[in-house]
């Protein structure tokens, strides 16, 4: 069980006013930024018979916006459910785990969080603390992997995520230790690893960091979940380490999204689900998943470049008083610099 306010390792910011204060600075790398993540009500579009919001509320509502189910969502919550059961009672050697690979702006991490969520969830639904407790499960750890990462470093981060107090003369093993008994203890059944392309166990210290991955997997009865950029392309899945990996874990293609699969549309479908979300007053259904080609063009298939333009594409609606996207609107928008490379001219519909 763990406390869901340590205060231990100076673990308290600074300039905190009170504990609302405090709680809204925790970042998702923290328990406390977690738990606040899984269990704040995420947000919902508008149902029929609702209050209007006002200008501002939609503002902020098409800033945060929903999260749109895409394949690879529903791929990789299958598989981390399947997972789950299949290593619960693994003893022995490392379980199974899981690799999200794809380009950058692909929705990974969105993918990552939403299936993290949904396991902390479902374990509190049948796991609550008992009444009148302070302290509650851990369920999910989430934990970034630091550019440069070393071995002490890296567990140092899973230190953090649930405050245990690290001190700079403790050695790598005294960490792994506390780490390793203090997640069992918290009951820490999903581990969610993400930006694991900056791990390169061609170097010694790479090799040291993936050696220490490897050995998280044995000593803690939970499943792994990875996320980075291009995996397969990367020195991890090269020379003996990378055989392991491979070996173990399950690839989860999150790539651009193709216009056509057989005789579906799943590009034009995320659209349709995306639209169907807006809160603009005078947008008319039907007006995005017509330009669902110029839209692929624009994005080359990336659900995160997609969302953005859309997004963005609201907010000025509502600046401008339009209320409703047109293509003129999103030709107006400047995206990520990785989508505009792949921007060409189309005529004008």
């Amino acid at each position: 069980m763990v406390n869901p306010n340590p205060q231990s390792a100076g673990s308290t910011p600074v300039g905190a006013s009170n504990s609302d204060t405090a709680e809204l600075s925790w970042p998702l790398t923290t328990w406390q930024g977690w738990h606040r993540f899984a269990t704040t009500e995420p947000p919902a579009p508008p149902q029929p018979g609702d209050p209007p919001r006002s200008r501002d509320e939609r503002l902020a509502y098409h800033s945060a916006f929903v999260t749109i189910r895409t394949p690879a969502i529903s791929q990789l919550a299958t598989q981390v459910r399947t997972l789950m059961i299949l290593g619960r009672h693994q003893r022995t050697t490392a379980r199974p785990s899981l690799i999200v690979t794809g380009p950058a702006a692909a929705g990974k991490t969105t993918a990552l969080l939403n299936v993290g969520r949904a396991c902390h969830l479902a374990h509190t639904r049948t796991n609550p603390p008992p009444p009148g407790s302070a302290h509650a499960t851990a369920p999910v750890a989430y934990v970034l992997v630091p550019p440069g990462a070393t071995a002490k470093t890296l567990i140092t981060e899973f230190a953090r995520y649930l405050g245990i107090p690290v001190t700079t003369r403790m050695t790598q093993t005294q960490i792994t230790d506390a780490v390793c008994h203090t997640y069992t203890q918290a009951g820490v059944q999903l581990v969610l690893i993400d930006e694991i392309h900056r791990l390169n166990p061609r170097t010694t210290t790479g090799a040291q960091t993936a050696d220490l991955i490897k050995d998280l997997t044995e000593r803690l009865a939970a499943t792994f979940v990875y996320a980075g950029i291009n995996v397969t392309d990367t020195p991890l899945f090269s020379g003996t380490r990378g055989a392991q990996l491979a070996g173990r874990a399950t690839l989860v293609d999150c790539g651009p999204l193709p216009a056509r699969h057989g005789k579906r549309e799943p590009f034009r479908d995320v659209i349709t689900d995306i639209e169907n979300a807006l809160d603009l007053h005078q947008h008319k259904p039907g007006t995005l998943p017509r330009h669902a080609p110029y839209l692929h063009q624009r994005t080359a298939g990336r659900i995160g470049s997609l969302t953005r333009l859309i997004r963005q594409a609201a907010i000025t609606a509502i600046h401008d008083g339009t209320e409703r996207i047109t293509k003129t609107t999103l030709d107006a928008v400047k995206l990520d610099h990785l989508a505009e490379q792949h921007r060409r001219p189309t005529r004008s519909r």
